[in-house]
């Protein structure tokens, strides 16, 4: 089949690692797998980065775009919490130019497009141009589901038009979601209900789009994000700590967020419970992410910084005894199943699709969304209990080797598109 991805990105972030991933199972496949990209960081010839036109009047037309999207976004830079999560305007400078670089193709999956897909454009043009190709999107977030939020902070508005909306710190109905969430209304009702089909890599996702008001009325699957197990895979752990600077002899704790500034990812609520940790000698916390984090209570801190290469990456992991993802509010949890497949068992809070992966007692261990007790404890449990981590660590290969390979997640894929080109 013939295969065209939009990502924002190729390899830049997890969302972006992700679709990659998907396109490589694919072409491994023997699929004539391609990618549009706005940011192009790898050097693979299969993805095409998106060139916008120089000619003086796209020109201008993308400099009046762009300011018009800053005019409608502007006061609410003032209003916004602190820590809040990113919000997507359905709008882009780009319009339907992307587009100019769409060969002709089977299916369209579209992955992260934040800042590339702009909605109007895109779906009218699919809807009279290419009314024959099947539209795939593999949500990596609540973005698409929204009218606007990447995450909603549980506030649920999405289920029906969102307005005042609190991650814009508004107050106000016919604030920008609501705006954005009618354009995106008006584009997506130019579709078929069978034009366009939902992946969603976990059941919370799946859910979220189910309830959605701009989602609900699409079919749903549910294919799990997915990994090179030859990558990430159990590495020395003496050796991972010389390589990285960690004690050889401490009991490590991991960590990995791009910011830990971002709330939703509980770097607070981590660092609460390590601080009160007792009765575990040489306790270190390793952190990786472009900030370095702030940690009390006489805990050792080591910040590896950010790491882009995936075996240095499956070296971190290896060299941890317990990897934490603490997020308030999580779609799959990438990091998760990198951990497995190196081996190290998991804690994390039951929200989203981190109650996919980490399966208590067999990979890990939960505690209840912001229980800080609760996770303490499940730590401490963890690194003490050598025989049961060594255990899980065991069966988190297992479940990694069995369920999220690029090789089964591709084949999921597979069968999605024949099913889809096939009505």
């Amino acid at each position: 089949m013939r295969i065209v991805h939009f990502s924002t990105s190729d390899v830049a972030g997890g969302a972006a690692r992700a679709a990659f991933r998907v396109h490589t199972g694919l072409r491994r496949l023997g699929h004539d797998s391609r990618m549009v990209v706005l940011k192009k960081w790898s050097v693979e010839s299969s993805i095409a980065k998106f060139a916008p036109s120089k000619r003086l009047p796209d020109k201008v037309r993308q400099t009046l775009r762009r300011r018009r999207i800053e005019r409608d976004f502007a006061p609410y830079k003032s209003t916004r919490p602190p820590g809040a999560e990113p919000f997507a305007d359905d709008r882009t400078e780009w319009a339907a130019e992307p587009l100019r670089a769409l060969p002709d193709c089977d299916v369209v999956n579209f992955h992260w497009v934040a800042g590339f897909l702009d909605h109007g454009p895109f779906f009218d043009f699919f809807a009279r141009e290419r009314p024959q190709v099947p539209l795939v999107w593999r949500l990596a977030d609540m973005a698409p589901a929204t009218g606007g939020c990447h995450y909603d902070q549980g506030c649920g508005k999405f289920t029906a038009r969102c307005g005042a909306c609190p991650i814009l710190g508004s107050t106000v109905e016919k604030d920008l979601s609501r705006q954005s969430w009618e354009r995106r209304h008006a584009a997506l009702a130019q579709l078929p209900d069978d034009r366009l089909h939902v992946v969603g890599t976990s059941r919370w996702v799946a859910d979220t789009a189910r309830t959605s008001s701009l989602l609900g009325r699409f079919g749903r699957t549910i294919i799990p994000n997915a990994l090179d197990p030859t990558v990430f895979r159990p590495r020395d752990k003496r050796f991972s700590r010389e390589m990285l600077d960690i004690p050889v002899d401490a009991k490590v704790v991991l960590f990995a967020a791009d910011s830990t500034k971002d709330k939703r990812k509980g770097f607070a609520q981590l660092a609460e419970a390590v601080e009160g940790i007792r009765g575990i000698d040489n306790l270190v916390l390793a952190s990786i992410g472009g900030h370095v984090p702030t940690l009390g209570g006489g805990v050792r801190l080591v910040h590896l910084g950010k790491i882009d290469d995936d075996r240095v990456l499956s070296m971190a992991y290896s060299a941890a005894d317990a990897y934490v993802i603490p997020s308030l509010q999580e779609a799959f949890g990438q990091t998760v199943i990198e951990s497995m497949a190196c081996g190290t068992p998991i804690v994390g809070f039951a929200s989203g699709g981190i109650t996919d992966t980490v399966r208590p007692g067999v990979t890990g261990a939960l505690a209840p969304t912001g229980d800080v007790p609760a996770l303490r404890q499940a730590i401490v449990e963890l690194l003490t209990d050598d025989a049961g981590r060594a255990r899980m660590s065991a069966r988190c290969r297992e479940v990694a080797l069995a369920e999220y390979t690029l090789d089964v997640q591709a084949r999921q894929y597979e069968a999605l598109y024949r099913s889809l080109l096939k009505r």
